[in-house]
């Protein structure tokens, strides 16, 4: 770990040395890089220089043991010192950890209604309210790509972006089928149903990060629905683009023009076909899948929201709240902590340790 860490501090120097080197100032570009790749690295830096200030410091107070004067402060100040170094050493294995590339982007979220009829509808826009208002709490910007509603105030399918730093790496756990158990707004007799839904979050990619072949799309347009009216268009500016290699359809209709409508169909093409080939990334590295905590298989139930109890529990991490109110309103931060705690500790074992 020593050898890594000096490597990386050596490499953070260097690109210091590069970013004020008067020969790389006018261009831009290249600074820009060089400033990207420091900004990555300056967490683990720090804590690393952290690191070894402590450890010059154990070695000093250790030198002192034999001086008569100073042996008792000496090992005090050693005893101090060799308590902190493992939590140093294992934020160090944490910062150390592989990251994932798509943390930092803006993601795409499809929510489907599942079984339960209508209420099944009604719980995919109770999902949908819960994760605005954790984006609102977390200052993110959500945009509606394509929806399609039930008519009793739900969703048969809903998709949407949300943007802003950090948006994947924190709804990434989402992905999966969620379970509603509570008497429906449309059953008269008082009877407890179950039904579901499911989420899918896709990290938003960019077109060099994903090369599709113009030859494998087949692009429809057709005209926007809405609920009457000024609403409903008059021209053909809703679009459905179908992958032919892969058969993915993606559709989108909520932006006024063909083009823009277009444009965010694309993206969320792209995502799709991005998770498809990580997906199959995963399938074949077994040992990989076990690390992961829910990020993979969509078939996983991986939430229950019971209302008569007022409890959530998630069955990933054996973990329940009894705040379901809180929870529905964006409070998922209580949940998303844990996952993410759950994952890194994980991927901890999965290096050996």
């Amino acid at each position: 770990m020593l050898d890594k860490l000096a490597g990386i501090v050596a490499r953070y120097e260097e690109l210091e040395r590069l970013i004020s080197d008067p020969a790389n100032v006018s261009d831009y570009e290249k600074v820009a890089e060089y400033a990207q790749e420091r900004a990555e690295l300056e967490d683990i830096v720090q804590a690393a220089r952290v690191y070894q200030q402590a450890m010059d410091e154990l070695e000093q107070a250790r030198v002192l043991f034999d001086d008569p004067d100073m042996a008792d402060l000496a090992r005090e100040e050693a005893s101090d010192i060799e308590a902190r170094i493992p939590d140093m050493e294992a934020e160090l294995l944490r910062l150390l950890l592989p990251r994932d590339p798509r943390d930092d982007k803006n993601v795409i979220v499809e929510i489907r209604a599942g079984t339960g009829g209508d209420e099944a509808g009604i719980f995919a826009a109770d999902l949908f309210r819960m994760y605005t208002r954790y984006a609102e709490n977390n200052r993110w910007k959500v945009e509606v790509l394509d929806s399609s509603d039930t008519g009793v105030g739900g969703y048969k399918e809903i998709v949407f972006a949300v943007k802003g730093k950090g948006a994947y790496s924190r709804l990434k756990y989402e992905s999966g089928v969620h379970r509603v158990q509570r008497v429906p707004v449309t059953e008269s007799q008082g009877r407890i149903h179950t039904s579901t839904a499911t989420v899918a979050v896709l990290a938003e990619m960019d077109d060099v990060e994903v090369d599709i072949n113009p030859n494998d799309l087949r692009i429809d347009t057709f005209r926007s629905g809405g609920a009457g009216g000024q609403n409903v268009q008059k021209n053909e500016t809703a679009i459905r683009i179908t992958h032919l290699p892969s058969g993915i359809v993606v559709a989108c209709q909520d932006e006024r023009s063909q083009l823009q409508n277009k444009l965010r169909a694309m993206s969320v093409l792209r995502a799709k076909l991005y998770d498809m080939e990580q997906e199959r990334i995963r399938s074949e590295q077994d040992a990989d899948r076990r690390s992961q905590v829910g990020t993979g298989e969509r078939s996983e139930k991986i939430r229950t929201y019971n209302y008569p109890q007022n409890r959530v529990t998630d069955h990933r991490i054996g973990m329940t709240v009894y705040n379901l109110p809180a929870v529905i309103d964006g409070g998922l931060d209580e949940f998303i902590d844990e996952l993410a705690t759950r994952d890194e500790a994980d991927r901890l074992q999965a290096v050996g340790v």
